[in-house]
């Protein structure tokens, strides 16, 4: 399968890093010469420094022999026009970056009549995101699976006794809850019983959302779960719009920082509903002046993602019930478990995610990149064809770093054991290392013997560590 990224900055980047590990036969293009020598000294890919846009170029690349066109780079229009020429030169799928608020009323339009298989709008994806985790009820940082049947909560256990130096399988009083992953320092680890739990690790619980609910009760105190009445946005860009417009829709009254005058006047047009403060959302002494403290919720989405992890820090200690942060890079992600923040957003890892759900097919209802990019939650659904169908959990031996978490079943949550058998119909939420997606892929969406097929991943894995 081979696959065309065009625009390999930060977000392309991620994508291209992603594709390769579904082994992609990856082709990068950009018309910056630094950006594809990082790129080329980076990933395994074949690296070309042009304008994609150059028919040339296409010729050249032979782009009917490509599974994908990705176009990712800063300018919209030429995102469209690539993805239009690259289909009609006979790619098959093209999926193309549009970011301008202008574009999302039009996109069905453009999508339709250019032949543009999927329009992705990152700042649109990550304001959705942001959204959902402030209007739970929770305070720590959480997501939904099979229509808000099964949660998953982050929780970072500090010097907790109840959690430190103990085994997973010795825990109790956690409410019928799956530790399902683990960030230690950084670096993600999928769990088994013995496993050992150490202080301030981050721990993932899965579970019915009404036990996670109760946990976050249990940890957070229940006086301080209240429902968000006012939000404050650092930055009024095209996320910080997006937040704006959706918060808005749910009744909630939105206030946006942003240092720029004339985006400012363009914010009251377009979110006349808003208060919109023109000044330097960086500085303390405005954030103290706008008693930052009152609102339920701080939001930090300007481009700079250290600005946005500082202030977010600060909104934080001002004692905001909820301060999230957006960022866009990987550099930060060894210390974002120690920052108290309650939930940052990573621009390029849920971009990515929507893309790898395009690339595996309808087979996968959702994917989540989770702790810092490095384990992904898939969500699908058992078919009468598939591998697993009518196998019991513990006859598929499975790898490491690969876990069923959850199975939904007639509408009624199961945290699974190794005696569950996967029935047709099932919808299971499946754990899994994002080094190890290939693994899991050929186990959970093949068709044929399923102990042949195991056996063959596990050698093949065998020889390579040889």
């Amino acid at each position: 399968m081979k696959a065309l990224v065009v625009g390999v900055g930060k977000l392309g980047y991620r994508i291209a890093a992603s594709l390769i590990d579904e082994n992609y036969e990856v082709t990068a293009v950009d018309y910056d010469e630094d950006v594809i020598e990082n790129i080329s000294n980076s990933l395994d890919v074949m690296s070309i420094n042009a304008n994609a846009l150059d028919f040339g170029v296409l010729e050249e690349l032979d782009i009917s022999t490509y599974d994908y066109v990705i176009a990712t780079t800063t300018n919209d229009e030429a995102n469209v026009i690539l993805c239009t020429i690259s289909k009609k030169l006979g790619a098959k799928y093209a999926i193309a970056r549009v970011r301008d608020p202008e574009y999302r009323k039009h996109l069905n339009f453009i999508s339709e009549e250019l032949e543009i298989d999927k329009i992705i709008n990152p700042d649109y994806a990550t304001a959705r995101s942001i959204v959902k985790y402030l209007m739970k009820r929770y305070q720590l940082y959480s997501d939904e699976f099979a229509g808000g049947k099964v949660s998953l909560v982050e929780f970072n256990i500090g010097n907790d006794q109840n959690f430190i130096d103990k085994k997973i399988m010795d825990i109790k009083n956690i409410n019928d809850l799956l530790i399902a992953a683990i960030s230690r320092q950084g670096e993600a680890i999928i769990p088994n019983g013995s496993t050992v739990l150490k202080e301030n690790d981050v721990i993932i619980l899965a579970g019915k959302s009404k036990n996670i609910e109760n946990f976050d009760k249990e940890h957070t105190g229940i006086n301080r779960t209240r429902s968000l009445r006012s939000t404050m946005i650092l930055g009024g860009g095209k996320t910080g719009l997006y937040l704006a417009m959706l918060l808005i829709r749910e009744h909630v009254n939105v206030t946006i920082v942003e240092q720029n005058r004339d985006r400012c006047l363009l914010l009251k047009e377009m979110v006349p509903e808003a208060e919109i403060i023109n000044g330097d959302g960086t500085d303390i002494d405005i954030l103290e002046e706008e008693m930052v403290h009152t609102y339920d919720s701080f939001v930090a989405a300007t481009g700079i993602d250290e600005a946005n992890l500082l202030m977010a820090l600060v909104a934080k200690q001002s004692g905001i019930y909820k301060s999230v942060a957006k960022i866009s890079r990987t550099n930060y992600d060894k210390v974002l478990d120690k920052l108290n923040i309650d939930a940052v957003f990573n621009t390029s890892y849920i971009t990515a995610a929507e893309i790898l759900k395009e690339v595996r097919g309808k087979d996968s209802l959702s994917i989540h990149l989770l702790l810092n990019g490095q384990v992904e939650t898939i969500e699908l659904i058992i078919k009468e064809k598939h591998l697993v169908s009518n196998k019991l959990i513990e006859e598929l031996n499975l790898p490491e770093n690969i876990l069923i978490i959850a199975i939904v079943r007639d509408g009624e949550m199961i945290v699974p054991n190794g005696k569950t058998r996967l029935l047709p119909k099932d919808r299971i939420i499946i754990f899994c290392k994002h080094d190890e997606a290939p693994k899991m892929k050929k186990i959970f969406y093949s068709e044929g013997k399923i102990n042949d097929m195991i056996n063959t991943i596990r050698n093949r894995g065998n020889k390579d560590e040889l």
